[in-house]
């Protein structure tokens, strides 16, 4: 009889993994800890559950690496992309995704798989035998965490994660407010208008960034120091950095006209993207916030179009850990003191939730693959999952160690491409022919 793999953390890492391994005949448990035990992010017991933002970022697999990601998962029939593709919502070049039918359709189809069993509860220690991936992800538990840390030898590492406000759509002014994606982009007129825009002029500019500033804001505990990771600042953060910073940030002006004044440039815009597939709910696109709930609502109701927002979730800020994969992991994701266990997901220090995914992709892969006595070849670095695969568990610098999303910065170099826009395109699409090369010849 075939042994079973373990996999602790039903997130987007362990819903792969998962999936994968028994798509290759592998048995599998998931131990999952919620919703017995809950986590400042999380509202549901359902696996992959998107907890921050409810995009997986540009789904263009020829100019973008993230897209490219997507690419690659498609093509090795991932359930987090099929679900993820079922229950897509309009927001022009990204894929956007209706975030609570798509985690019930994972967790559906995870339940119904004859070689998947889940079990709920929460782990606290470090198995000593078997076949384990943990992808516990950022809110790996205290008791877990303090456990990993006793192996390892060193405490993890951490940031702080924000997430951003979502509100009602019957709540906005759209007197004020209007529909549009950036340049129009999209195919479709869902996509064209999949963005809800607020503008502002230069003195309602100014006030809001004197207000972010002055707001009561979330304290950390003594000792603690705050490292954000850079894809995901709070706004107030940004704006501490300099006051237009949000301006050439989340609130650009560009590639937007106001209907309802055509003939007026805006000196900054808001966006909010769609967060299911109703059209019920918004969230604020890239205002992530650590601004106490008292102080987001009076902030936020300064923007033209939102002064009677009804916010269906405030922002929040959480601690985020990983580990030092690059010291801790070997090129197989096994933990070097105990080669038993493998790690995936946001705890190996990847961040976003295409990149975790991946992340188990590779791991349920590998793992299911030693237990059935079939080792595969390495991930070929050249593919988006080899060049990040290679980043955390050894291509970076292990003293200066920061959780990465996917990049074209990551992929070896191809020559013979001149600088500029017009260069950096062909350069971008070389990486993406190599890669799929590559990734398809593994995947066979």
């Amino acid at each position: 009889m075939t042994e079973k793999l373990h996999i602790i953390g039903g997130g987007m890492a362990g819903s792969e993994a998962a999936w994968q391994a028994a798509q290759m005949g592998v048995p599998v448990v998931i131990h999952e800890m919620r919703p017995h035990v809950a986590t400042f992010a999380h509202r549901t017991g359902d696996l992959a559950e998107m907890v921050c933002s409810n995009s997986f970022r540009s789904d263009d697999d020829e100019q973008n690496a993230v897209g490219l990601l997507h690419w690659e998962m498609r093509a090795a029939n991932g359930i987090i992309m099929a679900m993820a593709d079922k229950h897509r919502l309009p927001a022009g070049g990204a894929l956007a995704v209706d975030r609570d039918p798509f985690a019930a359709s994972v967790t559906a189809a995870l339940r119904a798989h004859p070689l998947i069993e889940v079990e709920y509860g929460e782990i606290t220690d470090l198995p000593i035998s078997g076949h384990w991936i943990i992808a516990t992800g950022p809110l790996t538990s205290t008791a877990l965490g303090a456990a990993i840390a006793a192996e390892t030898g060193a405490e993890a590492l951490a940031f702080f994660d924000a997430i951003a406000p979502i509100l009602h759509y019957d709540s906005i002014d759209m007197s004020r407010a209007w529909m549009q994606s950036r340049y129009d982009k999209g195919d479709t007129e869902d996509e064209r208008t999949a963005y809800l825009n607020c503008p502002m002029d230069k003195d309602t500019y100014e006030a809001f960034i004197d207000a972010l500033l002055a707001a009561e804001k979330t304290e950390f505990k003594e000792g603690e120091t705050a490292g954000y990771f850079d894809g995901c600042l709070p706004i107030e953060v940004m704006a501490e950095r300099g006051r237009e910073t949000l301006r050439h940030g989340p609130m650009k002006p560009v590639g937007l006209t106001n209907p309802h004044q055509p003939d007026v440039k805006a000196h900054a815009v808001v966006q909010l993207r769609r967060d299911n597939a109703l059209g019920t709910l918004y969230n604020i696109v890239g205002f992530q916030t650590k601004m106490k709930y008292g102080a987001q609502k009076e902030v936020l109701r300064m923007i033209p179009g939102l002064e009677n927002a009804s916010f269906a979730r405030l922002g929040g800020i959480h601690r985020n850990t990983f580990l030092n994969s690059p010291t801790l992991l070997d090129a197989q994701m096994r933990l070097r003191s105990m080669p038993h266990i493998r790690f995936a997901g946001q705890i190996t220090g990847v961040e976003g939730y295409v990149e975790s995914a991946a992340m188990g992709l590779l791991a349920g892969r590998i793992a299911a693959s030693d237990i059935l006595g079939t080792p595969l070849p390495e991930v070929p670095q050249d593919s988006a999952m080899g060049a990040l695969v290679h980043h955390i568990t050894g291509g970076a610098d292990a003293k200066t160690f920061q959780p990465m999303n996917v990049n074209f910065g990551l992929f070896r170099p191809v020559e013979g491409f001149k600088g500029g826009r017009r260069g950096r395109t062909d350069r971008y699409k070389a990486y993406t022919d190599r890669a799929k090369a590559a990734w398809t010849g593994w995947l066979g």
